[in-house]
């Protein structure tokens, strides 16, 4: 009776196992679609730090090699997908106003929200474009200098839209 049981059991475990354990999306996506290219962003928000179409480039990049099956070339002509985008709206805000002894209002907090368009060209199964736009802000105390803060909120903000791009590409919605 028990080499029954282990026998049945062993077959269930056997016929449950996956075949394969990844973390990289393999199905969504068209199977054409090997490689990518990403052009630098460019940059239409005045208060934008230099540095930052840049650092967002590179992390949309990684992201998207990370995260897919897709892998970065440098050649246009070898790409399947080629991803431009426009760095549209880099604000900082007040936001949660709050009285002080005086009677004038102060900010708690402030929110740094930045908006990216994205044009997506697809060339193969065949040729079409996804647009989008990625809106996202991150709050912080108004105690805090936005110099002393900023890397690491422009951090979050990038981590969010580097997850826009990623759902975009995998859904096509």
């Amino acid at each position: 009776m028990k080499l029954f049981l282990f026998i049945a059991l062993s077959f269930l475990l056997a016929s449950c196992w996956p075949s394969s354990v990844s973390f990289m999306d393999k199905g969504s996506m068209p199977p054409e679609w090997k490689t990518f290219t990403l052009k630098t962003l460019d940059n239409n928000a005045p208060n934008t730090p230099l540095s930052y179409p840049a650092q967002l480039s590179e992390a949309v990049k990684d992201g998207v090699q990370n995260n897919t099956r897709l892998l970065i070339t440098n050649n246009i002509d070898d790409s399947s997908i080629d991803i431009e985008g426009v760095i549209n709206s880099y604000n900082v805000s007040p936001i949660a106003l709050q009285n002080d002894e005086t009677g004038t209002q102060n900010a708690a907090q402030n929110r740094l929200t930045i908006s990216v368009n994205f044009d997506i060209y697809i060339k193969v199964p065949e040729p079409s474009e996804m647009r989008m736009t990625s809106t996202r802000f991150v709050d912080y105390s108004s105690d805090q200098d936005l110099s002393n803060v900023e890397s690491q909120l422009l951090d979050e903000i990038n981590t969010q839209v580097v997850q826009d791009v990623i759902n975009k590409l995998l859904s096509n919605w």
